[in-house]
């Protein structure tokens, strides 16, 4: 076997990326400031649900003011599209306008746009703007929204209901539950949550009038699929008349995915002035503007035998829409759906998904979009089942999981596992834990006055299923060679990823390959990056079109050699006669004299319909303080089958990062509304909690990989896997905690000490009484 590419697949590279990131040296885009900027700002209701009107007619003469956008202005586009559609049960949403007319929905509902010389001038035209509100009756929470009499977010929309289907047999999963020894039942929160990237959504709009047409610099997950649904169905202009350019992206967690009010009216505003606008979100709007993710409530059940096997499984769901609907978020909770099953073998399931409107902020996919609530519900219930029985978690998840050689096998909602081995993963995970040391521990916790918990998760989820990626890679006059990809980084590593797919097959250190992203004009298609679909859609066409390339360029050094294609070698960015000193450098060949340019592209595209299925266990060890409900994660493990390993380094990155996230969401993350006036009450990060470094654990991470079957390469995706296993290993362990001292099995995210310490303190009143 060849040794391994000093700078190729599987190996720890450092990233190439974080030079510039650490010095300060990166370009967002609010350090774009061309000259004569005007600045935007938009106006926003104060209020969940109300009437208005509005005359800008004095705020329009303040100085520096150069434009102000109402719904009347702006009346001729079209509104913000919903993306997703039922093929059984198609429905029709409600619009979602560039700017709300007449009546406002959410606290943060948008119905004025100003541009101004200066953000201060701008502000001062805010403030000016007359606005007289009459404020209606408002609803938020799923389960408040579908009460009778609940106020309507849209008259239209009998009960808030969006739409109310099945998926599954709900006939053979009732005869399972008639025949069933005991029955384990769960009903559980995922509460509402924020994605809290660092940089906050910008944008510059510049419009050239000799040309008509407008450049849109902006900080997203994706250049092409802006720029298409902003000109196709909101400005009404061909796309050739828009060029979408991403620099440096601050994160995204698949809320920069989306298209948004204030890029179609500051494309407006800059073709109306004929001037540059730039605008910026403070955070407060990015708690008020920005869609939001999670917040479903499930009901789930399990129909259990005598020994532990699942015989059926019954759900449901109400997901979250928010007032209006973004654009994939009705797919979320009806797509997460389809992942309730997991890893086990259930031969019946039904799941009843309902998407309920809300005076709230748009719901979408935030990192793992509809997985991480699948997973957080069936191992929340696999839990349960174990405690009806008296099982161990670990013993009946090994009763239920797919034996490997039951794979490819097809879940009851129609999902097609084609690889792993998921009681290998978690026989690790326990190993590493020592978890039959734990009793050991716990003992020594409480002669401190503290009790400890210890809960898994084996998750599985599916991703990589964006659609097609296109590729192109072209050695450069130095030799050096460039990646022209649709993607999108925000923060994953891309640039080092690729260069090391190019290294695997040339041998050029990444330093010589620059990939390029974002920039509609420069790179034809492109998907963006969502679902942990770019190494597995996009790595593959890398990997391909590299390929091709070596291909052809051992054609032009055949003839410069004078020798056969088929006794010629790449590696060290030169190519040479195999077995010999003969060579010519990449610089060389694409110098040469008359060779066809052609020659020096190759291009590749490539789409998996089947998608990866990425899984593995999360063990959480905790220890709580009773007399204060505070928790510490003191123990925290990481198995994870990924089929293959890129790069370890980046791999650990993502992982981390995503199990952060859950880690967050588990123990204080949580968007609270007012109960009868719709308002947003954590709207600043003085009021909504994040995790910090200390509140995270000393992670141990390991991969036990099994090679996907559906890709190529046989990775699977894995920067949203962190999020989907950690939510339910850390309640689980919380809830472990409690059943063992207390015998309390239920606790909601977020788990914060007081609702911990409330519900310590309710199981000491009610027996003393």
């Amino acid at each position: 076997m060849a040794a391994p590419i000093k700078f190729g697949v599987g190996q720890s590279v450092l990233r190439k990326e974080d030079d510039a990131l650490i010095r300060g040296k990166g370009r967002y885009t609010d350090d774009y400031a061309p000259q004569a900027a005007l600045r935007g700002l938009m106006l926003r209701s104060p209020h969940a649900h109300a009437k208005y009107t509005i005359d800008a007619s004095r705020a329009r003469t303040l100085p520096g003011v150069a434009l102000i956008l109402t719904a009347d202005d702006v009346k001729d586009l079209g509104n913000l599209p919903c993306l997703f559609n039922l093929e059984t049960d198609p429905f029709t949403g409600p619009p979602y306008p560039i700017l709300a007319k007449d009546e406002v929905r959410h606290v943060g509902d948008a119905i004025a746009f100003v541009v101004a010389e200066t953000i201060d001038q701008a502000r001062d035209a805010i403030e000016a703007i007359e606005v007289k509100w009459s404020p209606l009756p408002a609803v938020t929470g799923v389960v408040n929204a579908v009460k009778k009499g609940a106020a309507q977010v849209w008259p239209d929309k009998a009960g808030n209901v969006l739409f109310d289907v099945s998926i599954g047999d709900k006939a053979a999963t009732e005869a399972a539950f008639a025949k069933a020894h005991a029955v384990a039942e769960i009903s559980i929160v995922n509460p509402r949550v924020v994605a809290s990237f660092m940089e906050t959504r910008a944008a510059v709009c510049e419009y050239d009038s000799k040309r008509d047409h407008l450049t849109l610099t902006i900080g997203s997950q994706g250049s092409h699929r802006l720029r298409d649904i902003l000109c196709q169905n909101v400005l009404n202009i061909p796309t050739d008349k828009m060029r979408v350019i991403c620099p440096d992206v601050g994160g995204g967690f698949g809320t920069k995915l989306f298209p948004y009010r204030e890029y179609a009216l500051m494309a407006v505003a800059a073709k109306k002035l004929k001037k540059t606008v730039k605008w910026a979100a403070d955070r407060t709007e990015h708690f008020m503007g920005d869609a939001q993710g999670r917040d479903n409530v499930t009901t789930a059940k399990m129909a259990l035998a005598e020994d532990g096997k699942f015989l059926a499984m019954d759900c449901d769901l109400m997901g979250d829409m928010g007032a209006y609907l973004s654009t994939f978020g009705p797919y979320i909770p009806h797509g997460g759906a389809g992942m309730l099953p997991g890893l086990y073998d259930i031969q019946a399931f039904h799941c009843r998904v309902r998407t309920i409107f809300t005076h709230s902020v748009p719901v979408d996919a935030y990192r793992g979009a509809g997985r991480p609530e699948a997973a957080y519900v069936i191992e929340r219930l696999v839990d349960a089942c174990a405690r009806k029985l008296d099982m161990t978690p670990d013993a009946i998840r090994r009763k239920n999981f797919i034996p490997p050689k039951a794979l490819p096998y097809k879940t009851a909602t129609g999902k097609v596992y084609d690889s792993g081995d998921f009681a290998a993963h978690l026989k690790r995970a326990m190993e590493i834990a020592e978890w039959k040391e734990f009793g050991k521990r716990a003992k020594a916790a409480k002669k401190s006055g503290l009790i400890r918990g210890i809960g898994l998760a084996s998750y599985v989820e599916i991703c990589g299923v964006m659609g097609e990626e296109t590729a192109n890679v072209r050695l450069e006059p130095n030799g050096d060679v460039t990646v022209l990809i649709g993607t999108q980084s925000s923060g994953q590593g891309h640039q080092t990823a690729y260069a090391q797919i190019v290294a695997e097959q040339f041998g050029v250190a990444p330093e010589r390959v620059h990939v390029r992203q974002g920039d509609t004009d420069e790179i034809a298609t492109g998907l963006g990056t969502g679902g942990s679909a770019s190494i597995p859609s996009g790595g593959v066409s890398v990997e391909r079109a590299t390929r091709e390339l070596g291909q052809k360029l051992k054609e032009i050094a055949a003839q410069a050699l004078e020798a056969g294609a088929g006794d010629l070698e790449i590696s060290e960015g030169v190519v040479r006669i195999a077995g010999t000193d003969r060579s010519i450098s990449f610089a060389d060949l694409a110098k040469r004299p008359g060779v066809d340019p052609s020659k020096l592209n190759g291009s590749a595209t490539f789409a998996s319909a089947d998608g990866t299925y990425p899984n593995g266990t999360h063990v959480a060890e905790v220890e709580i303080d009773p007399a204060t409900g505070i928790i510490k994660i003191v123990n925290y493990v990481i198995v994870d089958d990924f089929g293959k390993t890129l790069n370890p380094l980046l791999l650990a990155g993502q992982v981390h990062g995503g199990a952060m996230q859950g880690i967050g969401q588990a123990l204080m993350e949580q968007v609270v509304y007012g109960a009868t006036d719709g308002q947003l009450i954590t709207a600043t990060y003085m009021d909504y909690a994040l995790p910090r470094a200390a509140d995270g654990p000393d992670f141990v991470f390991e991969t036990h990989n099994v090679p996907c079957k559906t890709n190529p390469m046989g990775v699977k995706g894995a920067g949203e896997a962190g999020a989907i296993g950690s939510c339910p290993a850390v309640v689980n362990a919380i809830v472990d905690a409690l059943w063992r001292e207390y015998k309390i099995d239920h606790i909601d995210m977020p788990a914060t000490p007081e609702r911990v310490w409330i519900a310590i303190n309710e199981h000491h009143r009610r027996h003393s009484l």
